[in-house]
């Protein structure tokens, strides 16, 4: 049996007695009326109708008619339009009106039942499909994160894995998302062992090392420079490779994205760290080495990005000695993003004009501390749909769009991802250790080493030292840092938010897009 209990309005409803009968017969339950006020009399009744079958030709109020109140009622239930033509009128009267199929008198049971399967059966034939795939793709994944990746591998694995959770995401496989998510852990902690294995040797300025924060610019950015056209960097702080993938089809409508690349952040996977050394094109020790005056330590009071134009000035006077004319705008609130949009063909005259975007952060802190923002972000579902509904109404949007029919290229990015933490370890360190809940750096910090990765001489890393005895340590998989004071007051706190800083697939493995003009 079905369970399907559709609603058929006809003023002929006896004519149809051999259609319904092959309908109770598949299971199923039909109930009938003979013109609209009925119809709507019924709808409100029995409150539990899954489809409706109106005839367009009924006494009283005609089938658009019904249909209106009835969209008016429920906008969701499913309404097949039956009607004696296709009248080109009628038939564009009835799909501005929301139908979502229609059939032409006689009806034939076959194709009855093909709409009803596709109304009714479709989401669940999907989430079934999905549900299969997966499970025969699950041993391949397994058998991949046991394989000894190396990066591209990772990437193409954490890429696999995103691709999966947005599939169930659309078809609402929930049976399948926990053992997902359990997948995803697992590959999470063989991906720390990779990093702790090969990350201090990436550090070592060998031509084959990976492109990082640091060399980003000059590996990808740079080269793809074209002087015959004005370029754009939308750097989108926080931005996740699930959170690009569910905008992608967004931007994909104003844009060809013609390449999709993945870079690995630095450590700490933090924005004083990561984004200062992509603007820089240096690792943080280098930078606090040749521009001190652009540098602020962890323990330092104010902003710790506050000279991100200066420092990408000078890369690009390094690098491209200054062959092009740069523009660098920050957008850190609603006033600052609708003035970008509004400026953003100002800009056409520049060869390349940086954007950074602060809200997806901004929405990953105020989650942290805002009860509401938990309830409407309460896991990577609805992190995505959040991300999603902003983009879908925020002034970036509206930048694009005013960029689509210009001969520009434009390049997106980020600086980092975040992970959503679970497990508390604890740590102790003096006044002096940083706050971030995923990294620590300080003097004689005292944690359990099997939840870290730690980093006793910081040069090895490219990490500054505040004085001789400085170390780093990150967290590893989805855990995050506490002290004993007041433990279990923060463990409630923080548990199960968005943080960065440390290691994971979600934090290290990051978004590189260039879009063309369609």
């Amino acid at each position: 049996m079905t369970g399907v209990k559709i609603l058929w309005a006809d003023d002929e409803i006896d004519m149809l007695k051999p259609q319904l009968f092959f309908l109770e017969k598949k299971g199923y339950d039909v109930v009938t009326v003979s013109n609209g006020h009925d119809a709507l009399d019924v709808f409100d009744e029995l409150n539990d109708i899954d489809v409706v079958f109106l005839d367009e030709s009924m006494p009283g109020i005609s089938g658009l008619e019904t249909l209106s109140r009835l969209k008016n009622k429920n906008a969701n239930v499913p309404i097949v339009m039956i009607t004696k033509n296709e009248a080109e009128n009628l038939m564009e009267e009835a799909i501005g009106s929301q139908i979502d199929d229609y059939l032409i008198k006689p009806v034939n049971p076959n194709q009855i039942l093909l709409t009803l399967k596709r109304l009714t059966d479709n989401k669940r034939l999907v989430s079934e499909k999905t549900m299969t795939d997966y499970q025969v793709e699950f041993r391949n994944i397994l058998m991949e994160i046991n394989s000894g990746l190396d990066r591209e591998g990772w990437t193409d694995i954490y890429k696999k894995i995103v691709s999966w959770e947005l599939k169930m995401d659309r078809s609402n496989t929930i049976e399948m998302q926990d053992i997902l998510q359990m997948q995803k852990t697992e590959a999470n902690a063989e991906f720390y062992k990779f990093i702790e294995k090969n990350y201090l040797n990436w550090l070592s300025n060998n031509a084959e090392d990976p492109v990082m924060s640091h060399n980003l610019f000059r590996k990808w950015l740079f080269p793809d420079l074209n002087p015959e056209k004005p370029s754009y960097l939308f750097l989108l702080d926080n931005l996740r490779y699930d959170q690009w993938k569910i905008i992608e089809p967004l931007i994909s409508q104003i844009f060809r994205v013609e390449e999709e690349k993945c870079f690995y952040s630095l450590l700490p996977t933090s924005t004083q760290y990561s984004r200062n050394s992509i603007f820089a094109g240096m690792v943080p020790a280098e930078i606090k080495k040749h521009y001190p005056q652009y540098w602020r330590d962890d323990q330092d009071e104010g902003g710790k990005n506050n000279f991100e134009y200066e420092l990408l000035l000078r890369q690009i006077d390094r690098i491209l000695r200054n062959k092009i004319s740069c523009e660098y705008i920050k957008v850190t609130n609603v006033s600052k993003a609708k003035s970008m949009n509004d400026n953003i063909l100002n800009y056409m005259n520049n060869d390349l004009t940086v954007v950074v975007y602060n809200f997806i952060d901004m929405l990953s802190h105020a989650r942290t501390e805002m009860e509401v923002l938990k309830e409407l972000a309460g896991d990577e579902k609805a992190y995505r749909s959040l991300t999603l509904s902003w983009f879908e109404n925020s002034p970036l949007r509206g930048a694009f769009e005013k960029l689509k029919d210009k001969d520009v290229q434009i390049f997106i990015t980020t600086d980092h991802g975040t992970i959503r933490v679970h497990k508390p370890s604890k740590i102790i360190g003096d006044k002096e250790t940083t706050t971030n809940l995923r990294y620590k750096s300080g003097r004689n910090l005292k944690y359990d080493k099997r939840d870290v990765f730690e980093i006793r001489v910081p040069e090895t890393a490219g990490l500054p030292k505040v004085n001789i005895s400085t170390s780093y340590v990150f967290a590893k998989e989805d855990k995050f840092f506490l002290y004993p004071n007041n433990y279990n007051r923060y463990n409630n706190l923080y548990q199960d938010t968005f943080q960065h800083g440390g290691i994971s697939l979600e934090e290290m493995i990051c978004p590189f897009i260039k879009l063309v003009p369609r």
